[in-house]
Protein backbone atom coordinates (compact mmCIF):
# COMPACT_ATOMS: atom_id res chain seq x y z
CA UNK A 1 0.00 0.00 0.00
CA UNK A 2 1.09 3.57 -0.95
CA UNK A 3 2.77 5.65 2.33
CA UNK A 4 0.97 8.70 1.60
CA UNK A 5 -2.12 7.02 0.71
CA UNK A 6 -1.81 5.18 4.54
CA UNK A 7 -0.67 8.16 6.17
CA UNK A 8 -4.14 10.25 5.08
CA UNK A 9 -6.09 7.31 6.32
CA UNK A 10 -4.45 7.44 9.94
CA UNK A 11 -4.58 11.47 9.73
CA UNK A 12 -8.34 11.53 8.63
CA UNK A 13 -9.09 8.67 11.64
CA UNK A 14 -7.58 11.17 14.21
CA UNK A 15 -9.40 13.89 12.79
CA UNK A 16 -12.74 12.47 13.31
CA UNK A 17 -12.16 11.11 16.59
CA UNK A 18 -10.78 14.81 17.13
CA UNK A 19 -13.96 15.87 15.68
CA UNK A 20 -16.27 13.84 17.57
CA UNK A 21 -14.79 14.53 20.77
CA UNK A 22 -14.53 18.47 20.33
CA UNK A 23 -18.65 18.27 19.83
CA UNK A 24 -19.00 15.97 22.61
CA UNK A 25 -16.76 18.44 24.87
CA UNK A 26 -19.05 21.61 23.14
CA UNK A 27 -22.47 20.01 24.05
CA UNK A 28 -21.21 18.97 28.15
CA UNK A 29 -19.82 22.46 28.13
CA UNK A 30 -23.86 23.74 27.35
CA UNK A 31 -25.68 21.32 28.19
CA UNK A 32 -23.85 18.57 31.27
CA UNK A 33 -25.39 17.71 34.40
CA UNK A 34 -22.53 20.14 36.05
CA UNK A 35 -23.87 22.99 33.67
CA UNK A 36 -27.49 22.55 35.06
CA UNK A 37 -26.84 21.69 38.39
CA UNK A 38 -25.12 24.79 37.99
CA UNK A 39 -27.76 26.83 36.44
CA UNK A 40 -30.59 25.58 38.54
CA UNK A 41 -28.03 26.93 41.62
CA UNK A 42 -27.67 30.24 40.08
CA UNK A 43 -31.42 31.03 38.94
CA UNK A 44 -31.85 29.46 42.79
CA UNK A 45 -30.02 32.15 44.39
CA UNK A 46 -31.17 35.04 42.10
CA UNK A 47 -34.44 34.26 43.19
CA UNK A 48 -34.09 34.35 47.03
CA UNK A 49 -32.68 30.65 47.24
CA UNK A 50 -35.93 29.27 46.99
CA UNK A 51 -36.68 26.56 44.23
CA UNK A 52 -39.81 24.40 43.63
CA UNK A 53 -40.94 25.64 46.80
CA UNK A 54 -38.67 24.34 48.79
CA UNK A 55 -35.12 26.45 50.31
CA UNK A 56 -31.79 26.39 49.78
CA UNK A 57 -29.22 25.79 52.10
CA UNK A 58 -25.47 26.37 51.99
CA UNK A 59 -24.57 23.77 54.53
CA UNK A 60 -23.76 20.09 54.11
CA UNK A 61 -26.27 17.42 54.83
CA UNK A 62 -25.63 14.35 57.01
CA UNK A 63 -26.18 11.25 55.52
CA UNK A 64 -28.75 8.30 57.02
CA UNK A 65 -26.42 5.72 55.39
CA UNK A 66 -23.62 4.99 53.16
CA UNK A 67 -25.82 3.02 50.60
CA UNK A 68 -28.91 5.39 48.91
CA UNK A 69 -31.53 2.29 48.86
CA UNK A 70 -31.21 1.97 52.56
CA UNK A 71 -31.26 5.85 52.51
CA UNK A 72 -34.68 6.21 51.29
CA UNK A 73 -36.36 3.25 53.32
CA UNK A 74 -34.93 5.13 56.42
CA UNK A 75 -36.23 8.46 55.20
CA UNK A 76 -39.72 6.62 55.88
CA UNK A 77 -39.45 5.90 59.26
CA UNK A 78 -40.64 8.34 61.36
CA UNK A 79 -38.84 10.55 63.62
CA UNK A 80 -35.48 8.87 62.20
CA UNK A 81 -34.19 12.81 62.24
CA UNK A 82 -34.24 12.97 65.56
CA UNK A 83 -32.12 9.87 65.83
CA UNK A 84 -29.82 11.30 63.50
CA UNK A 85 -29.69 14.24 65.44
CA UNK A 86 -29.10 12.00 69.17
CA UNK A 87 -25.70 10.42 67.23
CA UNK A 88 -24.57 14.18 66.05
CA UNK A 89 -24.84 14.92 69.85
CA UNK A 90 -22.69 11.95 71.38
CA UNK A 91 -20.48 12.73 68.97
CA UNK A 92 -19.79 9.76 67.35
CA UNK A 93 -18.96 9.09 63.76
CA UNK A 94 -22.22 6.78 63.27
CA UNK A 95 -24.74 6.80 60.93
CA UNK A 96 -28.32 6.00 61.29
CA UNK A 97 -27.42 3.13 59.14
CA UNK A 98 -24.67 1.85 60.64
CA UNK A 99 -26.79 2.40 64.32
CA UNK A 100 -28.99 0.07 62.87
CA UNK A 101 -26.17 -2.14 61.71
CA UNK A 102 -25.22 -2.76 65.24
CA UNK A 103 -28.65 -3.08 66.80
CA UNK A 104 -29.51 -6.06 64.28
CA UNK A 105 -26.10 -7.25 64.87
CA UNK A 106 -26.28 -6.91 68.77
CA UNK A 107 -29.88 -8.61 68.82
CA UNK A 108 -28.67 -11.15 66.39
CA UNK A 109 -26.00 -12.02 69.24
CA UNK A 110 -28.35 -11.90 72.29
CA UNK A 111 -30.54 -14.67 70.47
CA UNK A 112 -27.69 -17.07 69.47
CA UNK A 113 -26.81 -16.80 73.05
CA UNK A 114 -30.44 -17.19 74.55
CA UNK A 115 -31.09 -20.42 72.64
CA UNK A 116 -27.46 -21.69 72.82
CA UNK A 117 -25.77 -20.40 75.34
CA UNK A 118 -28.95 -20.19 77.93
CA UNK A 119 -30.85 -23.11 76.18
CA UNK A 120 -33.88 -21.02 76.34
CA UNK A 121 -36.80 -21.22 74.07
CA UNK A 122 -37.63 -19.13 71.34
CA UNK A 123 -40.15 -17.05 73.48
CA UNK A 124 -38.29 -16.36 75.98
CA UNK A 125 -34.58 -15.83 74.15
CA UNK A 126 -36.42 -13.06 72.06
CA UNK A 127 -36.71 -10.65 75.04
CA UNK A 128 -32.99 -11.83 75.15
CA UNK A 129 -32.28 -10.39 71.65
CA UNK A 130 -34.42 -7.39 72.45
CA UNK A 131 -32.34 -6.40 75.00
CA UNK A 132 -28.98 -7.05 73.76
CA UNK A 133 -30.64 -5.33 70.60
CA UNK A 134 -30.50 -2.02 73.11
CA UNK A 135 -26.65 -2.23 73.79
CA UNK A 136 -26.03 -0.01 70.80
CA UNK A 137 -28.47 2.39 72.21
CA UNK A 138 -27.17 2.45 75.96
CA UNK A 139 -23.51 2.72 74.49
CA UNK A 140 -24.64 6.22 72.60
CA UNK A 141 -26.71 7.92 75.85
CA UNK A 142 -23.51 6.69 77.86
CA UNK A 143 -21.23 8.58 75.23
CA UNK A 144 -23.52 11.58 74.58
CA UNK A 145 -23.95 11.78 78.69
CA UNK A 146 -20.20 11.90 78.93
CA UNK A 147 -19.67 14.16 75.82
CA UNK A 148 -22.37 16.84 77.64
CA UNK A 149 -20.58 16.78 81.11
CA UNK A 150 -17.00 17.47 78.91
CA UNK A 151 -19.47 20.86 77.06
CA UNK A 152 -21.10 21.80 80.42
CA UNK A 153 -17.43 22.27 81.74
CA UNK A 154 -15.70 24.07 79.12
CA UNK A 155 -18.77 26.63 78.46
CA UNK A 156 -17.64 28.98 81.56
CA UNK A 157 -13.97 29.42 79.75
CA UNK A 158 -15.83 29.88 76.31
CA UNK A 159 -17.55 32.91 77.80
CA UNK A 160 -15.20 33.90 79.26
CA UNK A 161 -12.87 33.81 76.71
CA UNK A 162 -15.66 35.75 74.29
CA UNK A 163 -16.13 38.71 76.80
CA UNK A 164 -12.34 39.34 76.80
CA UNK A 165 -11.97 39.42 73.63
CA UNK A 166 -14.99 41.69 73.27
CA UNK A 167 -13.28 43.76 75.96
CA UNK A 168 -10.36 44.07 73.86
CA UNK A 169 -11.99 44.85 70.69
CA UNK A 170 -12.44 41.83 68.90
CA UNK A 171 -15.38 40.97 67.18
CA UNK A 172 -18.35 38.16 68.05
CA UNK A 173 -17.28 36.47 65.01
CA UNK A 174 -13.60 36.78 65.59
CA UNK A 175 -14.15 36.14 69.13
CA UNK A 176 -15.57 32.69 68.09
CA UNK A 177 -13.18 32.26 66.33
CA UNK A 178 -10.69 32.58 69.08
CA UNK A 179 -12.83 29.94 71.21
CA UNK A 180 -12.24 27.55 68.51
CA UNK A 181 -8.29 27.46 68.37
CA UNK A 182 -7.88 27.88 72.00
CA UNK A 183 -10.57 25.42 73.82
CA UNK A 184 -10.49 21.56 73.21
CA UNK A 185 -12.88 18.94 71.99
CA UNK A 186 -15.56 18.87 72.04
CA UNK A 187 -16.39 22.60 72.36
CA UNK A 188 -13.97 23.89 70.61
CA UNK A 189 -14.72 21.76 67.58
CA UNK A 190 -18.62 23.31 67.44
CA UNK A 191 -17.62 26.62 67.91
CA UNK A 192 -15.26 25.63 65.03
CA UNK A 193 -18.54 24.93 62.89
CA UNK A 194 -20.21 27.93 64.09
CA UNK A 195 -17.39 30.13 63.16
CA UNK A 196 -17.15 28.31 59.52
CA UNK A 197 -20.86 28.59 59.09
CA UNK A 198 -20.48 32.67 58.92
CA UNK A 199 -17.78 32.91 57.26
CA UNK A 200 -19.76 30.83 54.24
CA UNK A 201 -22.59 33.31 54.74
CA UNK A 202 -25.10 31.68 56.99
CA UNK A 203 -26.37 34.33 58.75
CA UNK A 204 -25.13 34.60 63.07
CA UNK A 205 -28.44 34.03 64.13
CA UNK A 206 -29.38 30.41 62.03
CA UNK A 207 -25.37 29.63 63.42
CA UNK A 208 -25.93 30.30 66.29
CA UNK A 209 -29.43 28.13 66.67
CA UNK A 210 -27.74 25.68 64.53
CA UNK A 211 -25.12 25.47 67.39
CA UNK A 212 -27.87 24.88 70.05
CA UNK A 213 -29.48 21.95 68.21
CA UNK A 214 -25.78 20.16 68.09
CA UNK A 215 -25.04 20.92 71.82
CA UNK A 216 -28.07 19.56 74.09
CA UNK A 217 -26.56 21.82 77.28
CA UNK A 218 -29.10 23.91 78.49
CA UNK A 219 -26.23 26.34 79.11
CA UNK A 220 -25.58 26.82 76.03
CA UNK A 221 -29.01 27.75 75.10
CA UNK A 222 -28.82 30.77 77.56
CA UNK A 223 -25.77 31.57 76.28
CA UNK A 224 -26.91 31.81 72.13
CA UNK A 225 -30.71 33.56 73.84
CA UNK A 226 -28.14 36.31 75.52
CA UNK A 227 -26.47 36.76 72.39
CA UNK A 228 -29.08 37.10 70.20
CA UNK A 229 -31.34 39.59 73.10
CA UNK A 230 -27.90 41.91 72.73
CA UNK A 231 -28.02 42.06 68.92
CA UNK A 232 -31.60 43.20 68.69
CA UNK A 233 -31.94 45.42 72.02
CA UNK A 234 -27.89 46.36 72.47
CA UNK A 235 -26.10 46.04 75.63
CA UNK A 236 -22.85 44.97 76.89
CA UNK A 237 -22.42 41.97 76.04
CA UNK A 238 -18.93 41.37 77.62
CA UNK A 239 -20.15 42.17 80.92
CA UNK A 240 -23.02 39.57 80.32
CA UNK A 241 -21.10 36.44 79.25
CA UNK A 242 -19.46 37.25 82.17
CA UNK A 243 -22.04 36.81 84.52
CA UNK A 244 -22.83 34.22 82.52
CA UNK A 245 -19.90 32.25 83.33
CA UNK A 246 -20.06 32.38 86.93
CA UNK A 247 -23.44 31.58 87.07
CA UNK A 248 -22.62 28.22 85.04
CA UNK A 249 -19.63 27.69 87.52
CA UNK A 250 -21.60 28.12 90.46
CA UNK A 251 -24.54 25.86 88.78
CA UNK A 252 -21.77 23.32 88.49
CA UNK A 253 -20.30 23.38 91.94
CA UNK A 254 -23.78 22.72 93.20
CA UNK A 255 -23.87 19.95 90.93
CA UNK A 256 -20.65 18.10 92.23
CA UNK A 257 -21.99 18.91 95.51
CA UNK A 258 -25.55 16.81 94.98
CA UNK A 259 -23.60 14.24 92.69
CA UNK A 260 -21.48 13.48 96.03
CA UNK A 261 -24.14 12.81 98.15
CA UNK A 262 -26.55 10.96 95.95
CA UNK A 263 -23.51 8.64 94.90
CA UNK A 264 -24.05 5.73 97.50
CA UNK A 265 -28.07 5.99 96.10
CA UNK A 266 -27.05 5.35 92.31
CA UNK A 267 -24.42 2.57 93.35
CA UNK A 268 -27.45 0.59 95.24
CA UNK A 269 -29.69 1.36 92.15
CA UNK A 270 -27.21 -0.07 89.85
CA UNK A 271 -26.32 -3.16 92.08
CA UNK A 272 -29.43 -4.17 92.77
CA UNK A 273 -30.68 -3.91 89.26
CA UNK A 274 -28.33 -6.25 87.33
CA UNK A 275 -27.28 -8.83 90.35
CA UNK A 276 -30.09 -10.95 89.33
CA UNK A 277 -29.44 -10.83 86.06
CA UNK A 278 -26.49 -11.80 86.46
CA UNK A 279 -26.67 -14.18 88.70
CA UNK A 280 -29.20 -16.38 86.69
CA UNK A 281 -27.19 -15.68 83.98
CA UNK A 282 -24.56 -17.50 85.76
CA UNK A 283 -26.53 -19.81 86.79
CA UNK A 284 -27.90 -20.75 83.92
CA UNK A 285 -24.55 -21.59 82.04
CA UNK A 286 -23.26 -23.42 85.14
CA UNK A 287 -26.23 -25.27 85.90
CA UNK A 288 -28.91 -24.77 83.29
CA UNK A 289 -31.45 -27.38 85.33
CA UNK A 290 -31.50 -25.44 88.36
CA UNK A 291 -32.81 -22.40 86.59
CA UNK A 292 -35.78 -23.99 84.44
CA UNK A 293 -38.45 -23.88 86.68
CA UNK A 294 -38.64 -20.27 86.05
CA UNK A 295 -39.55 -20.94 82.04
CA UNK A 296 -41.45 -23.95 82.38
CA UNK A 297 -43.56 -24.34 85.32
CA UNK A 298 -46.22 -21.99 85.15
CA UNK A 299 -46.08 -20.84 89.29
CA UNK A 300 -42.65 -19.89 88.06
CA UNK A 301 -43.66 -18.02 85.02
CA UNK A 302 -45.70 -16.14 87.43
CA UNK A 303 -43.28 -15.73 90.01
CA UNK A 304 -40.44 -14.63 87.46
CA UNK A 305 -43.06 -12.09 86.15
CA UNK A 306 -43.74 -10.64 89.43
CA UNK A 307 -40.09 -9.81 90.46
CA UNK A 308 -39.24 -8.16 87.58
CA UNK A 309 -42.27 -6.08 87.76
CA UNK A 310 -41.02 -5.12 91.13
CA UNK A 311 -37.48 -4.64 90.43
CA UNK A 312 -38.89 -2.62 87.57
CA UNK A 313 -40.78 -0.22 90.17
CA UNK A 314 -37.74 -0.78 92.66
CA UNK A 315 -35.34 0.66 89.86
CA UNK A 316 -37.54 3.25 88.45
CA UNK A 317 -38.32 4.64 91.98
CA UNK A 318 -34.37 4.98 92.68
CA UNK A 319 -34.11 6.79 89.80
CA UNK A 320 -35.91 9.27 90.77
CA UNK A 321 -34.87 9.55 94.38
CA UNK A 322 -30.95 10.16 93.36
CA UNK A 323 -32.07 12.55 89.85
CA UNK A 324 -31.52 15.74 91.54
CA UNK A 325 -31.56 18.34 88.44
CA UNK A 326 -29.68 21.93 89.49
Amino acid sequence: MDTTLLAFAVLGFVAIVLLIEGLYVFWNSRHGPVVKRMDARIRAMSAGGHVSGEQMSILKQRLLSESPTFTRVLMRVPRVHLLDLYLQQSGLPWSVGRFVGYSAASAFGGLLFGMGGMRLPVVLALPVAGGAALLPLVYLRSRRAKRVVQLERLLPDAADLIARALRAGHSFPAALGMVADELPQPLGGEFRIAFDEINCGVSMNDALMNLVSRVPVDDVRYFVIAVLIQREAGGNLAEILGNIATIIRERLKLLAKVRVLSAEGRLSAWILGLLPFIVIAALSVLNPGYCKVFWEDETGQKIAGVALSMMALGVLWLRKTVRIRV
